[in-house]
């Protein structure tokens, strides 16, 4: 065992964690929607705005104000559990989840608890399988429920954000009441070692989901995602996490890690939850049924207060709400709005794209799907999208730590700009390396493609007698080279064809370069 740095749990080698226990996993995903109003008031959902701008009675949980749900929130509910291949409810009903949190402004969040809008899906995700394929792991879904969200605590002064050395705290309530889906799986068993695998890409794969519905904007950094990720460890028994002895064998008991918001985290996280736990177990320890903090930058997780059970949040119906209930033309209806599924579409793409497996994995890790769907359809090849967005705009983005999609946004950076750039290397304008030059100056704000080349004068040489003017100078500075040329070694050609590039600034066309030399030696 070894014991982290930054924290004071111990934590056992993951290998020997996973030959010595099974980990079974419970995901809690929050969705907010991307509705214009709250879930039960009128009040603006823009992320951003001043605190506290974006309040009313019905969000401040002031007495006497009445609730009215949000119509679109319902059909968006609906379409998420229709996506899941869940049951939808043809009756159901909010409840009252009673707790206390300054930033609950009611003391009690409006859900729903034991009649949820949908229920009993599944999701298939997509798992390396370290051979260079994939493979398919069910995920099943308990249900997927509607509520709303809570308001937001600032803690200020402290080094940290969190309460623990701050000076004073804050509330902001303008996320109040914003409408949220929470999607909670069944336990998930079976994944052996890939745990934290398994939990990473099926939370890609819901944010897949949710933005392909346009329902979220799924910003994990803005909070508009988030994962809760359960874990807890049996002792291994039978020959594998899946035999039959093992499904006897009873479930430990669980720890919550909270608010987990970013897809490399929740892998982490899942992974030290698990080490931890072995630990802890393998010292003669039980586990305590808690909510942990995730800490990024340490990379460990804290205890946070000892998790409750549902019958401390003394759920019952919501007395100022009617039960909803969606006719089945309603939602047959809304089922016909579904969009392809992402793995489907993925795969379709792929095939007219001609793209390697390899290539298709790096272009979804790259987050530069749709960028180069977009610049295909401007016209560009699809081999020529995906070398430039995986080029310097995804390391630049890499090295801000923002997603390729969120960082292009940012600097006005769009596929028109791709679709130029390519447009102006098929026309002859520019060669590859010129081409990346101006890449450079786009991404550094100096304009639109065209713009930065004709501000650097980036051009290659159209004029032929001042092109063979310098093959003719390389060859008579480069004597021994030309001999070689002309003894039949048409591979020396290349040192003859650096030296015009550099006579030209860079601006010849080489493979008219490579031609007029081989014409003139051979």
């Amino acid at each position: 065992m070894t014991t982290t740095s930054t924290s004071t749990d111990e934590v056992m080698d993951y290998d020997e964690a996973i030959a010595r226990f099974d980990p079974v996993m419970g995901l809690e995903v929050h969705v907010e929607l991307n509705t214009a109003t709250k879930m039960f008031c009128g009040c603006a959902t823009a992320f951003g705005a001043p605190p506290n701008s974006q309040v009313c009675p019905v969000c401040l949980g002031l007495p006497g104000a009445l609730p009215v749900v949000n119509a679109t929130a319902v059909e968006s509910a609906i379409r998420i559990g229709l996506a899941l291949h869940c049951e939808i409810a043809p009756w159901c009903r909010f409840a009252r989840k009673n707790y206390f949190y300054p930033d609950m402004p009611k003391n009690f969040q409006t859900s729903q608890y034991d009649e949820p809008i949908s229920f009993d899906g599944w999701l298939d995700v997509e798992v390396e399988d370290g051979a260079g394929g994939t493979e398919i792991f069910r995920v099943e879904i308990e249900r997927a429920h509607m509520e709303e969200d809570t308001g937001k605590s600032l803690h200020i002064g402290g080094a940290t954000g969190r309460i623990q050395g701050a000076d004073y705290s804050l509330v902001d309530y303008n996320r109040a009441g914003i409408p949220l889906i929470e999607i909670v799986t069944k336990p998930i068993a079976g994944a052996g070692e890939r745990a934290p695998e398994v939990a990473r890409a099926y939370v890609s794969a819901l944010r897949d989901l949710m933005r392909a519905l346009d329902v979220s904007d799924v910003k994990m950094e803005q909070g508009s995602m988030r994962c809760d990720a359960n874990v807890s460890l049996r002792v291994r028994a039978g020959d594998g996490p899946t035999s039959a002895a093992q499904l006897d064998v009873p479930l430990g008991t669980r720890t919550e890690t909270k608010n987990v918001n970013s897809l490399r985290s929740v892998e982490r996280a899942v992974r030290y939850e698990i080490a931890r736990h072995a630990a802890v177990l393998a010292g003669g320890g039980s586990i305590l049924q808690e909510t942990r903090h995730w800490h990024e930058d340490t990379g460990v997780t804290t205890s946070g207060r000892e998790k409750s059970d549902a019958e401390d949040y003394r759920y019952f119906p919501e007395p100022d709400l009617v039960p909803v209930a969606p006719s089945r033309e309603r939602v047959e209806a809304l089922r016909q709005t579904l969009p392809e599924p992402p793995a489907e579409r993925r795969r379709r793409l792929q095939t007219d794209w001609g793209y390697s497996d390899l290539e298709m994995r790096d272009v979804v890790n790259a987050g530069a799907l749709e960028l180069i769907e977009q610049t295909v359809a401007l016209g560009a090849s699809a081999q020529a999208a995906r070398k430039w967005w995986l080029g310097e705009p995804s390391r630049r983005a890499n090295g801000a730590a923002q997603d390729l999609v969120a960082y292009a946004a940012q600097l006005g950076f769009a596929p028109a700009d791709v679709a130029a750039l390519e447009g102006m290397v098929v026309a002859g304008r520019l060669n590859d390396s010129m081409a990346r030059q101006v890449l450079d100056g786009v991404l550094d704000g100096e304009g639109h493609p065209v713009q930065v080349a004709d501000a650097r004068g980036l051009e290659l040489v159209q004029d032929d007698a001042a092109l063979e003017a310098a093959v003719e100078q390389v060859i008579a500075a480069n004597p021994d080279v030309a001999d070689k040329i002309r003894g039949g070694k048409a591979q020396a050609a290349g040192a003859l064809i650096g030296q015009v590039m550099k006579a030209t600034k860079g601006q010849a066309d080489a493979g008219k370069a490579r031609e007029l030399i081989l014409a003139k030696l051979q």
